[in-house]
């Protein structure tokens, strides 16, 4: 007896996304890795990247919304030294610095913070050279910040070296994977208004560098620009904008068209042809024209953009907002139709993707290397005096700069029930408003002695201003 014979089956996919289909025909994704993938385009996503925020107000106002509200006024530390004395000097020490930090000299270690969040969000990342200084430069603490753009490091240059390290992108690998050297163009390779631009490449230990980008798969090597997912949309929803505002432009330009009964007639306000010919006519107020049996009168009626253009300006503004990360309001300026609770529940989860990228890129790859560094520039020139271990001059609290709300007061009651419940602290409150818990203490303890000596009272004191509202009878007005 013979065994039955089945026909082979096609192989056939268990997930819908997987099968190929009349819908998933033509769909064949790349399966190179991430860092493959970006060397390959990196060039062209910055320069696309950049030339979208030069010329769009879109991109250039969601740089803008996301750098003023990750560093705002800068992540500023506190440091966390147990000994009062030796926190309050290297507090002042750091704070006459900070007008120092900049090598250029064009602002200072927060503007630094906010030129170097711009660049990683427009170009995919930044590079920052440690600087030191001789003493003799008159620094408060002898080291600077140079902030370099992307092409500094090439992306072309990987080859294997003698020692056994290896060259990615530009990054230098121990035989463990660890960086340790970056390889520099000295100056801007694409800067053809510099005379000292050259193409020599420079090999910069990697202690002295810090790479700035916001990794997106593990194994990353390199960043992307933010705008990669929206940069067709918007260069194409630009194009689109424009167009319709030349159409208007070009069917406003006429307002209407005389059909005369022979070529020979003239009109009132009518001049002699131009160039090619054509007769034009203009009209002022009060005016009567008599036509001529058979001539007519046609006024221009130009077509409208319709009434789908601003929801379709809608939709496809959301879509980018959603893309780079922030909300359509903060994309656009638009507020129609939104509330208190709608804003607020859009800014809460905008807000939660801004304290990520805070501590996780900015406070982490840039804030605690240069802590580091300075405090052990300030301790190596006597700047710091050393005073038993050293690691506690290391431990510091970086403060991310405050959010405002629309409605402050409802906020407020809530910070002041939770301290008053236990939930939190008044110095974790302080923080949140991105201040210095003890320079509030002393600012506070330095106005009510004050205050005291000069025998005023206030309401707004909390040690009176209780006792003084009940005394008065019937709410008496202070005055």
């Amino acid at each position: 007896m013979k065994a039955a014979v089945f026909p082979r089956r096609r192989a056939v996919s268990g997930y819908e996304a997987a099968a190929n289909t009349r819908r998933t025909t033509g769909w064949l994704p790349l399966t190179s890795d991430i860092n493959t993938l970006v060397f390959r385009s990196l060039d062209t996503l910055r320069s696309r990247s950049r030339d979208m925020v030069r010329r769009n107000p879109w991109a250039t106002n969601a740089l803008d919304a996301f750098v003023g509200n990750c560093v705002g006024t800068g992540i500023k530390p506190q440091s966390l030294h147990p000994d009062p004395a030796t926190r309050e000097r290297i507090q002042r020490l750091w704070l006459r610095w900070t007008d120092e930090a900049d090598a250029s000299g064009l602002t200072d270690f927060y503007g630094l913070q906010a030129l170097a969040c711009r660049s990683v969000a427009e170009s995919g990342e930044c590079l920052v050279r440690l600087r030191p200084r001789f003493p003799k430069d008159g620094l408060t603490v002898p080291l600077q910040l140079q902030l370099l753009e992307a092409e500094h490091l090439p992306t072309s240059e990987n080859r294997r070296l003698e020692n056994g390290n290896y060259i990615r992108a530009g990054i230098e690998f121990d035989r463990i994977g660890r960086r340790v050297a970056y390889w520099l163009y000295r100056e801007h390779p694409n800067d053809t208004s510099n005379p000292m631009a050259s193409t020599e490449l420079v090999r910069v230990p990697a202690d002295a560098v810090l790479h700035l980008f916001r990794p997106i798969r593990p194994g990353q090597l390199r960043g992307q620009p933010w705008l990669t997912q929206v940069l067709v949309k918007l260069h194409e929803l630009d194009q689109y904008d424009d167009a319709e505002l030349v159409r208007k432009k070009t069917a406003a330009m006429f307002a209407g068209f005389v059909i005369k009964n022979a070529p020979e007639d003239q009109i009132v306000g009518e001049g002699p042809p131009d160039s090619s010919g054509t007769a034009l006519a203009g009209l002022e107020p009060g005016t009567l024209q008599v036509l001529l049996p058979g001539e007519d009168v046609k006024f221009s009626t130009p077509a409208d953009v319709g009434a789908s253009y601003e929801t379709f300006m809608r939709v496809q503004l959301r879509s980018i907002a959603a893309g780079i990360g922030i909300t359509y309001e903060q994309l656009t300026g638009d507020l129609t139709g939104v509330n208190y609770s709608s804003i607020r529940a859009g800014l809460l989860e905008f807000r939660r993707r801004c304290e990520q990228f805070q501590h996780q890129t900015i406070v982490f790859q840039f804030c605690t290397r240069v802590w580091r560094r300075w405090i052990e520039a300030a301790l190596l020139v006597g700047a710091l005096e050393k005073r038993g271990d050293l690691a506690p001059y290391y431990d510091a609290k970086w403060i991310p700069p405050g959010f405002a709300w629309v409605d402050p007061l409802k906020d407020i009651k809530a910070q002041i029930m939770a301290v008053r419940a236990g939930f939190k602290t008044r110095a974790e409150v302080v923080s949140e408003q991105g201040y210095d818990a003890e320079a509030i203490d002393r600012e506070i303890a330095a106005d009510n002695a004050r205050a005291d000596q000069l025998g005023l009272e206030y309401d707004s004191d909390p040690r009176r201003g209780q006792a003084t509202r009940q005394a008065r009878p019937n709410n008496e007005d202070p005055t």
